[in-house]
This record gives structure tokens, C-alpha cells and sequence, in this order.
């Protein structure tokens, strides 16, 4: 199991912002489960929205990448109320995260899982804290 940020599930959808990373997660994911924040649907929901209203995809574009999530093991973790989020906004001061980003740290952190991300702030606080990332435990 791992923890998967938006930016690379997105990855998959807009062929510009396709790599090597991305792409070996994507054909990991078949064999892989994936636990994702709460946030996460709306994360992505949200940048399918703005990529439609701009032209860079179509509506069934981003059918077609609803679809592909669909496949794939992708668990949504239930967060509790924010009065018990102190951790988390910890975790975004200490490392100048946003909440959105602090979540994915903040998961893989309460279960010790490894993290995937493209986003440069995220890996440098997952360092940081201890949290693998998933290129150290894939080639573990």
C-alpha cells in the first residue's frame, strides 16, 4: 500500500506532464493499492474542472481518466474534524506546506507508508520526517 499524491494520479491524465516516475507508478498500479487523503477526490475533481474550462481536456477526456481511477485500488481515508488536526497543521508550518500537501505527509506518517509525489516541497518534507519515498522502497 501507498500514499498517493494528486500530482501524480493527474499526471496520467495530461500527456505534458507525463515521466518516467509517473508513468512507473502508473503500470505498478494494477498490482498496487493506494490510500489517499480525504482531499483527494476533490484535489482532482477540482484540476479536471479548470482543465476543461480552459480547453487543455474534454469532458470525456476526463470521463475517460475517472474511468482509469476507477480501475485502480484507491482508497479514500476518512480525516476527523479539524479540532483534531493540530498535527497536520503542524506538519505545514514545520515544512511550509499547505493543508493539501501536510495530508499526504500526514497519512503516510500515521501509517507508515511510502509516499508518492512529484511535488518538490513534499519530497523534501517526507525526507525530512522520516517518510520513504516510493522510489527508495520500490527499489528496496
Amino acid at each position: 500500500m501507498l500514499v498517493l499524491d494528486a500530482s501524480v494520479a493527474l499526471s496520467w491524465c495530461f500527456e505534458d506532464e507525463e515521466d518516467e516516475y509517473s508513468l512507473a507508478v502508473l503500470d505498478q498500479a494494477v498490482a498496487t493499492t493506494f490510500l489517499v487523503p480525504s482531499i483527494w477526490p476533490l484535489e482532482i475533481a477540482n484540476v479536471l474542472l479548470v482543465a476543461e474550462r480552459r480547453g487543455r481536456i474534454t469532458r470525456a477526456e476526463t470521463a475517460q481518466f475517472i474511468d482509469l481511477l476507477g480501475d485502480l485500488a484507491i482508497h479514500v481515508e476518512p480525516e476527523p474534524c479539524l479540532h483534531f488536526e493540530t498535527d497536520l497543521m503542524d506538519l505545514a508550518r514545520r515544512h511550509q506546506l499547505s493543508a493539501y500537501d501536510a495530508s499526504y505527509l500526514r497519512l503516510a506518517l500515521k501509517k507508515g507508508l511510502a509516499l508518492v509525489t512529484k511535488d518538490a516541497s513534499l519530497v523534501h518534507a517526507a525526507k525530512d520526517e522520516g517518510v520513504a519515498l516510493w522510489t527508495e522502497a520500490h527499489h528496496a
